[in-house]
């Protein structure tokens, strides 16, 4: 498995289709280099702002997704 340092460097949409939410943002991708714990993983930094605001738009579009939801199916989420 590839792992990849992303650090975001500004958020521009985000938006629902079929199932997905589409965030778009510019970001800088580079190759990450082997750790010695031996778990493959990418990390993602993006700044405090770029983190609230992306926590401002997630719950936007989740309160459009639960408005599709038939009320029978709202209140019975984990």
């Amino acid at each position: 498995m590839k792992t990849y340092d992303i650090e975001v460097q500004r958020l521009k949409s985000i938006r629902h289709d079929k199932g997905v939410l589409e965030i778009g943002l510019d970001a800088l991708v580079l190759p990450r280099t082997a750790r010695d714990d031996g778990t493959p993983s990418s990390s993602l930094r993006l700044p405090v702002e770029h983190a609230r605001s992306l926590l401002i738009l997630l719950k936007q579009q989740v309160a459009e997704l639960d408005k599709l939801q038939p009320r029978s199916r709202r209140s019975g989420r984990a």
